[in-house]
Parts: C-alpha cells; sequence; structure tokens
C-alpha cells in the first residue's frame, strides 16, 4: 500500500492548478518552508494534524511534512490546499515570523543590540507559534532568557527560564535539564532567592552525576560558584567558605575568566565574612587573572565590584574606587549595557556621599533612581540606604525610620550580613 492512495473527491482540479504556480512559489513549498507554513497555516485555524488526515494523508506522513523530513508532492498540497480552504498560492507563502527566523536573527545580535523591543518581538514569535519544533522552542527561550538578562528584567527572565526548565523535562534530556537549571540558579541569586538557587544548582549536580554527564569544566566550576553564592547568602559563611576554597584550590589556572570568577566569588565571600583584607586580596587576584582583550564585560564588572569594596573598606579606600570608576568609565559608555550603566550611575552617587560631596550624590541618585531596579537585590538595598541617607542630610524626619524598618525587612529575608550592613550605617549616621 503506497505512502498517499488516490486523491480525494475534487482533488484533481486542484492538482491541475498546482501548474500555476510560479517558478518562485515552487521554491517555497521546498523543505523546510513548506512544513513551517503548512504548521502555522494549521495552527492559526485552530486544526489538529488528526483534522487534515483523511484518505491518502496519514498521520505520519502529515507529521513528517510537517518536521520537513518529506518533500510535498502536487497531490498533496493539493489535498492540503482543499482541506486547509486556501488557495494553493497561500501555502507557498513564505511563513510570517517564522519562529525559527526570529530565533536565527536575534542569536546573531550582539549584547549591547538587545533592548525590550527584542524581547517583545521574540516573544510574540513564541506565542504566536505554540506547537512549533521542541528545540526551535528551547533555543527561542534561551535567546529570550539572554535578551531579558541584558537588559535586567529578572522577573521576566525567570519566567522565561521556568518555562524553559519545564520544556527540558518534556523532552526529557538531562543535559538540557542541567543547563537550564544552571541558569535558574543564577537568574535566583540575582533576584536575591538564595533557597531556589541552591535548591536548583544542587538537583544540577545531581542530574548530571546519575546521567554521567560530560559537563564541561566550565560549567561546573560556575555552577559550584552559584552554590557558594547561594551558601553566603543563606548564612553559611562557613560552608560558601569552604566550597570557595575548594574551587579556587582546583583551577587548573591562575589565569582566565573561570579564575576570574572563582577568585571574584572568594572575595565576595570574605566581605560578608567581614574580612576586608582578605577580600580586596582575593579581588586583587581576579582583576590579574584577565585584561580587557580576554572578556570586555567580566573586566568590567570585575572593577565596579573593585570600586565598591573600596567603598565598603574600613577604613574607605575612596581614592581606589574613584581609580576604578574613572577606569571603567570610558569602556562602559562604548558597550555597556543598561544594567551595568546602572551599576555605574550609583556608584558614582555613592561615592560622591562618602567624599562628603552631597549636592552631587543627591543629583546622581536622582538619576539613578529610574533605573535602580535594573540593580541586583543587594544594590537595590543599598540604593535605598543611600536614598535614606540623603533625606536625612536633607532635614527629613522620618528618614531614620525608613532606614530602621528596611534593615529590618532585610533581616526578615534572611540575608544577616547585608541587614548588619544596614544596622550599622543606621547607628552611623543616627546623629544627623
Amino acid at each position: 500500500m503506497g505512502r498517499f492512495g488516490p486523491p480525494p473527491p475534487g482533488a484533481g482540479r486542484q492538482v491541475l492548478d498546482t501548474r500555476l504556480i510560479s517558478t518562485q512559489e515552487r521554491t517555497l513549498l521546498e523543505q523546510p518552508g513548506f512544513g513551517r507554513r503548512l504548521r502555522q497555516l494549521r495552527q492559526q485555524q485552530g486544526k489538529s494534524q488528526a483534522d487534515l488526515t483523511g484518505p491518502g494523508m496519514s498521520a505520519t506522513y502529515l507529521s513528517r511534512l510537517e518536521s520537513g523530513a518529506r518533500r510535498p508532492t502536487d497531490r498533496a498540497v493539493a489535498y492540503l490546499s482543499e482541506k486547509l480552504g486556501v488557495p494553493l498560492r497561500t501555502l507557498a507563502e513564505q511563513p510570517e515570523d517564522s519562529l525559527a527566523d526570529v530565533v536565527a536573527t536575534i542569536a546573531s545580535l550582539s549584547e549591547r543590540e538587545l533592548d525590550a523591543e527584542t524581547g517583545r518581538i521574540l516573544s510574540e514569535a513564541l506565542r504566536s507559534d505554540p506547537g512549533s519544533d521542541p528545540m526551535t522552542r528551547w533555543h527561542g527561550l534561551t535567546q529570550l532568557g539572554r535578551v531579558y538578562e541584558v537588559v535586567g528584567d529578572s522577573p521576566a527572565q525567570r519566567d522565561a527560564l521556568t518555562e524553559l526548565t519545564a520544556l527540558g523535562e518534556e523532552l526529557g534530556r538531562p543535559a538540557l535539564q542541567v543547563r537550564a537549571r544552571i541558569w535558574m540558579a543564577r537568574c535566583a541569586r540575582d533576584v536575591g532567592d538564595a533557597g531556589a538557587a541552591r535548591q536548583a544548582v544542587r538537583e544540577a549536580l545531581a542530574l548530571s552525576e546519575q546521567h554521567h554527564l560530560r559537563i564541561s569544566a566550565s560549567d561546573r566550576v560556575r555552577s559550584k560558584l552559584v552554590l557558594v553564592s547561594a551558601e553566603a547568602e543563606l548564612g553559611d559563611l562557613a560552608e560558601a567558605a569552604r566550597l570557595s576554597d575548594e574551587v579556587c584550590e582546583a583551577l587548573e589556572s591562575t589565569r582566565g575568566t573561570l579564575a576570574a570568577e572563582a577568585y571574584w566569588t572568594a572575595a565576595t565571600v570574605s566581605t560578608r565574612q567581614g574580612n576586608h583584607p582578605r577580600a580586596l586580596a582575593r579581588l586583587m587576584e581576579a582583576l590579574a587573572a584577565i585584561d580587557s582583550r580576554d572578556d570586555l564585560m567580566l573586566w568590567i564588572r570585575l572593577r565596579l565590584a573593585a570600586a565598591s569594596l573600596s567603598i565598603q573598606a574600613m577604613p574607605a579606600r575612596l581614592d581606589d574606587a574613584q581609580s576604578y570608576l574613572d577606569s571603567v568609565e570610558p569602556a562602559l559608555e562604548l558597550t555597556g549595557t543598561a544594567r551595568h550603566l546602572q551599576e555605574l550611575l550609583f556608584l558614582k552617587a555613592k561615592l560622591a556621599f562618602h567624599q562628603g560631596d552631597i549636592d552631587r550624590a543627591t543629583e546622581l541618585a536622582a538619576r539613578a533612581k529610574e533605573g535602580a531596579s535594573l540593580l541586583s537585590y543587594r544594590d537595590q538595598v543599598r540604593y535605598e540606604v543611600l536614598e535614606g541617607l540623603l533625606a536625612m542630610y536633607a532635614g527629613d524626619p522620618d528618614a531614620r525610620r525608613r532606614l530602621t524598618d528596611l534593615a529590618a525587612k532585610v533581616q526578615t529575608a534572611n540575608m544577616p550580613d547585608l541587614a548588619a550592613e544596614v544596622w550599622r550605617t543606621v547607628a552611623e549616621n543616627s546623629g544627623r
């Protein structure tokens, strides 16, 4: 029995009509474009594949047409045209806003070219093509997560990664499940949900061991660094320090991006332990591990971190902080993302405050207010602290109460070192 039996009633006229399709249109009947267009038309009409099957059109053959695995015959085109109630030329049109095309286009863009509009376009393409090939959707959600990460929309990124994680489960591919969880862990850490970050990275590491996955050294190291950050956020600084030292000691080289990230994480843990000399030493190791030609964005982020640590040091190293910000600003103006530009603006405001230039600090803080949501959770808290301090200097009688409420809120969020930082700031400025 052939895969394609006698044509259904009325199909003969349609078969003859295929001769009227131009050479250019016949090219568009080639795969995989025809399959994408067929699936798009079917979904737009709310039809299932079963709705299009019938005498001479098996479900298996239709599925292969949509996937691009089989080339359509004139008879198949005529049959589908009649079942969908569209002219033959409609099946020969280029699919509009094909998800695959949108994903490929966005994947080719640099971080600086990504913006909220890019995310809207990709999100709409994902919504309008719900039955697309699962791997195409996987790549689409991956790019959507990338866009939201760059523009600093952490809640939207988390939504995209939640869907990505579910899709990984649906596909049943452990390597994709692990990658989705690692990324989800980083996102959860950035929005201040340390518990979710720890759970996601533990699941990722367990899955990799269970399925004997060959994870790259970089992915394994970065997974452990997320776990370090989560343990530190949850207040288990001893465990965070142990894991951090373990990662640093296992590094194959003291140069490169992995080494820089590992030393930076170690510096962060030492900062939260209140050991600023050790934190500074680790951060210097991170700065020495790369130059701007290795990874410009990491080079920028490390200098922003160094400026922040210099301001937090006791006593503060304000000249060093100024030097780091001066060195990084030209590069940020050329290549920086909105999030990193916001971090720079906030740190300049904070530095101006510590330098005693209250007017400049007030002006910079006002400029930073609109984009404060782009900052990490910790820096959002620190921005609120700076606002409170500036309000105290301006004579606002309610400013101190707002700061104490903020300290209590952070303490409730199980971030003891950050709460202590806020309480200390309130105590140091209580006489103003």
